[in-house]
């Protein structure tokens, strides 16, 4: 190995660090948007459809921008992050100084982004020369979900909870009945959450009427639950404690942790028959499980 070489590809990495180091100084009030994205998150939140082999293919450099398990060593843009990636990262870097053959590296495809499998410091000294392109072998996952190279983990999640939200509002028909837009929520996953509370209030309602259509149940639901428990929370101010939260997040925050109020704060009526919470005394003993459970 030249010497020559390993000097210069030692030095490019130690500018390379400061690069990761001045980014991350001028990007404190909004670090995420150079922040890598983790493959295995990004997954969990987009739930894929199905993956394919798409074999080699030359693919913009500027695409890759997630990981599937160096997301934490290295920025956005692949600027190394850690000094224990040096002896690799230099090593790739006069490889590619004396134009020694490197193998294609490994990318999962969704959407228009990409994300490493196998050749995170191939990327990283790929991007730090100027390389506009990198051959690689690509496995494609498909989801309703569409992601782009610019989306920070913050947009996706934003993405996601819309997504959500037309799912249940266009499929199952219940715009008409529920004023979603008094449900916000900052969470993917919440929505669905609250069709399974529709459904099981559904369940109780048929209890003395078996004919009760989830439409039905559903605007018994947002009047008879929701809406009282919500009145709750704004007389009670609970939401100024949290702002970056919404009532909706509360709520299920509530319903989740009704249990355990129960037992922590004195035990609660049941549902009425009607299906109506008898919210005077929920007023009084709620509120203040909920006030002693938010401060411990």
């Amino acid at each position: 190995m030249n010497k020559e070489n390993l000097h210069i590809a030692d030095s490019e990495f130690n500018n390379a660090r400061m690069k990761a180091l001045r980014d991350s100084v001028f990007s404190i009030l909004n670090p995420e948007k150079k922040e890598m994205l983790s493959f295995y998150d990004i997954k969990k939140l987009i739930k894929p459809k199905a993956e394919y082999y798409k074999g080699i293919h030359s693919v913009p450099i500027d695409k890759i921008v997630g990981s599937e398990g160096r997301y934490n060593d290295f920025t956005r843009a692949f600027l190394p992050k850690r000094e224990h990636l040096r002896d690799r990262w230099r090593l790739i870097n006069v490889a590619a100084i004396e134009d020694v053959y490197l193998p294609p590296i490994r990318l999962f495809r969704i959407g228009e982004t990409y994300f490493v499998r196998d050749g995170n410091h191939r990327v990283s000294v790929a991007r730090q020369r100027g390389q506009l392109e990198i051959d690689a072998e690509i496995t494609e996952i498909t989801s309703e979900i569409k992601l782009t190279p610019d989306m920070t983990i913050l947009d996706l999640r934003k993405k996601v909870i819309a997504f959500e939200l037309d799912r249940i509002r266009e499929r199952t028909g219940l715009a008409e009945w529920v004023d979603f837009e008094k449900i916000k929520f900052t969470a993917p996953g919440s929505y669905e959450e609250i069709l399974r509370h529709i459904l099981g209030h559904q369940e109780y309602l048929k209890n003395g009427y078996s004919k009760t259509k989830l439409e039905q149940a559903a605007h018994s639901w947002f009047l008879t639950i929701y809406l009282p428990v919500i009145d709750i929370i704004l007389n009670e101010k609970l939401i100024e404690r949290f702002p970056e939260r919404t009532e909706a997040d509360l709520y299920l925050w509530v319903m989740k942790n009704w249990n355990e109020l129960d037992d922590r704060y004195g035990p609660y009526p049941k549902i009425q028959k009607n299906g109506k919470l008898p919210v005077k005394f929920l007023f009084n003993r709620l509120t203040a499980g909920i006030r002693k459970r938010f401060r411990s």
